[in-house]
């Protein structure tokens, strides 16, 4: 089968045509507007593991956005990468390189750690300010904070918890649908500011915590990996952080510092009113 001829890029048609895929096929899409680079070198196994998915489920992708196979997808992703290199690079082309922080042969270990740096700088240059300054207000202003995430997200919501608790603002955690998680949404009122957080495919529970936030007029907050995942197109605000990893899982190095710096985005607003208040906690 061919493909029609379309002046928009690889991620752009992935973007428009995404609520017509089924399910498994959006992690893929979702995963290749996030990961250029990746979907341009790696293979389809190798893809397929990355995005938790097969890699029949990848191929089926390719033939449902007109490309015979995943090599002409391939194909379109590495020209769709070259060209944004070559925009991105093209005043700085005679600028000295920064020298790499580790060699070519890199060990598995380095390998790791090189990627957590890319992840953090990733990151840091798809952060939109207007939205962070959004978010420290809310959280800042808000009566009762929310974070809802799940199994490994919970430790980063707990965390944020426990900063803004220094900070001696009220937050809860919502970590599972136990009777006491549910009974902290139901309390969820147009006072409350509910952040959820998700790797990959979203959570069921924290797609139903934004969509009761928003039906209560709570404001929402999406904090993912993922600029096509249901928690951010459902929420008010969402937050980006790069989550690339060659290991088995995905890495959550830039997730904490950005958990860190929304921290201390509330604490800037008025450190020396903060200080006094983490003093007084730490007295509690």
């Amino acid at each position: 089968m061919a493909r029609s001829g379309t002046a928009l890029t690889l991620s752009d048609e992935i973007r428009q045509r995404f609520d017509e895929f089924s399910r498994s096929q959006k992690d893929v899409g979702q995963y290749i507007v996030d990961h250029l680079d990746e979907t341009a070198f790696h293979t389809a196994e190798e893809l397929a593991r990355r995005a938790n998915t097969s890699s029949s489920t990848v191929v089926r992708f390719a033939q449902a956005l007109g490309f015979e196979g995943f090599p002409e997808l391939q194909s379109s992703a590495r020209d769709e990468y070259r060209r944004a290199r070559e925009n991105g690079n093209g005043a700085a082309a005679t600028e000295p390189a920064n020298p790499p922080l580790f060699p070519i042969d890199q060990t598995e270990f380095e390998a790791v750690l090189a990627a957590d740096h890319v992840n953090v700088e990733e990151t840091a240059r798809k952060i939109d300010r207007d939205e962070v300054a959004a978010v420290v207000d809310l959280i800042s202003r808000s009566e009762r904070t929310v974070l809802c995430g799940t199994d490994q997200m919970a430790f980063f919501a707990s965390y944020l918890r426990h900063l803004l608790m220094l900070l001696d603002l009220r937050a809860e955690v919502v970590a599972s649908p136990s009777q006491e998680g549910l009974a902290r949404l139901g309390r969820v009122d147009e006072n409350t500011v509910l952040l959820g957080f998700s790797a990959g495919r979203p959570h069921p529970l924290v797609v139903r915590a934004v969509k009761l936030a928003r039906n209560r007029r709570a404001a929402t907050v999406a904090i993912a990996d993922a600029t096509l995942s249901e928690v951010a197109k459902l929420a008010d605000h969402r937050i980006f952080y790069s989550s690339n990893s060659p290991a088995y899982v995905r890495s959550h190095v830039a997730l904490l510092s950005l958990v860190q710096a929304l921290a201390y985005g509330v604490y800037a607003l008025d450190e020396s009113a903060y200080a006094d208040r983490i003093r007084a906690f730490k007295l509690k």
